[in-house]
């Protein structure tokens, strides 16, 4: 049974964005994260953004995040869904989701 206080999530990168994480650079993550955010609120998906700003992301962070949000030319899916259909940053984790980040800039 799952705690009421805290939402077990998936994570997924692709596109070179796992590149940007700590060794071994796995591309899936199963992240145990709390409900409530420090002011109470849901945890939602900025919450995860920063989370992984401050714990899985070693360096050049800047490739990855822009202000609270993902940078330009990064996807992010919900449950295999465009996360602008979802709320973007405000779409509140559940237990079981599954959000995958893929970068779509590639250099030539």
């Amino acid at each position: 049974m799952a705690s009421t206080e805290t939402v077990k999530v998936k994570v997924e990168f692709g596109g070179g964005t796992e590149l940007l994480l700590a060794p071994p650079q796995d591309k899936r993550h199963s992240l145990t994260l709390p409900r409530k955010d420090a002011a109470g609120t849901e945890t939602n998906v900025t919450f995860l953004i920063e989370y992984i700003r401050k714990n899985l992301i070693t360096e050049r962070e800047e490739l990855f995040v822009d202000g609270d949000s993902v940078r330009p030319g990064i996807l992010v899916l919900i449950n295999n869904s465009d996360w602008e259909l979802e709320g973007e940053g405000d779409y509140v984790l559940q237990d079981g989701d599954e959000v995958v980040f893929i970068s779509t800039l590639h250099g030539g």
